[in-house]
């Protein structure tokens, strides 16, 4: 028998340390060890995308739940599909997701080469629970955390924005996290890279606007820019989305600062980007 967790009151979206209780894993372990992620976050959108997530069905094989409910130490699974009313913009998005919890340690833009099954996701989590107590002492008091959503972000012009946040730990100071950009174009039905969205041989100009929206980010952070870009160098992220003042480029940790600094975002306006991006992704005044 497996047990539902309750759904909340509102809609809005579970916080982001949201943690199984170690009383509710007792519970799920007498009535079969199921854990039955069915936790619905749901929000409405304007426009006709109507977007909410849904906790993936998975239970911890019997001997991992009567091993950490009776340690208090259960890992921590949290992965969401996304479920709206666009299906192609579902098995976009969730193929994604399917790819990070396959491979556990996600690397900027890695393209999806072959689709993942729900057998192939089972037995990933199903690994990445049972090396919790393979890799560490039997007195470990650390939790392994195992977390994919996907979010939606709004929309600009006919381009829908979803975001899919990661978040992996396996012991030691701290965890990775991750965060991966998707724009989808209503009128194509396609997936957008920065590659669609910029003009005829324009990359080095974009390219330019990069660099300088990243100096001023290192002003934040450092007196001496010079100093800090032989130390963290800058490269040139494809992991972009629209906002309504301009485009965001986001890096990931370690990609041009140190853990510390987090994920940083650089911002170009749209009017910077006149002639460099193709019109229709500047939004309609």
């Amino acid at each position: 028998m497996k047990a539902a967790l309750q759904p909340h009151a509102n809609k809005s979206r579970l916080p982001r340390n949201f943690v199984l209780q170690s009383a509710w894993l007792r519970l799920m372990t007498s009535l079969g060890g199921g854990l039955l992620l069915g936790l619905l976050s749901v929000s409405a959108h304007a426009g006709s995308l109507i977007s909410h997530t849904e906790y993936i069905d998975y239970e911890l094989p019997k001997k991992i739940a009567e091993k950490c409910v009776a340690r208090d130490n259960c890992p921590e699974i949290k992965v969401k599909y996304l479920n709206t009313n666009h299906a192609w913009i579902n098995t976009i998005t969730n193929a994604r997701v399917n790819h990070f919890v396959v491979n556990s340690k996600p690397t900027e833009s890695v393209p999806i080469t072959k689709k993942s099954s729900p057998k192939d996701v089972k037995a990933a989590i199903d690994g990445f629970v049972s090396s919790q107590f393979s890799d560490l002492p039997t007195d470990s008091v650390f939790v392994y955390s195992l977390m994919v959503t996907p979010e939606y972000l709004g929309h600009v012009n006919d381009f829908e924005l979803f975001e899919i946040s990661s978040y992996v730990f396996t012991g030691g100071a701290h965890g990775m996290p991750y965060s991966e950009y998707l724009i989808f174009d209503q009128q194509t039905k396609k997936q957008i890279q920065l590659a669609d969205m910029l003009q005829p041989n324009k990359k080095p100009r974009f390219k330019a606007l990069a660099y300088n929206a990243y100096k001023d980010w290192v002003k934040t952070v450092d007196e001496d820019v010079a100093s800090y870009e032989k130390n963290w160098p800058f490269t040139l992220s494809d992991n972009v989305t629209l906002t309504d003042k301009g485009l965001d480029i986001r890096y990931q940790h370690y990609a041009i600062g140190p853990y510390a600094y987090g994920m940083p975002v650089l911002s170009i306006s749209y009017e910077k980007l006149d002639g460099i991006i193709k019109p229709h992704f500047i939004p309609k005044k």
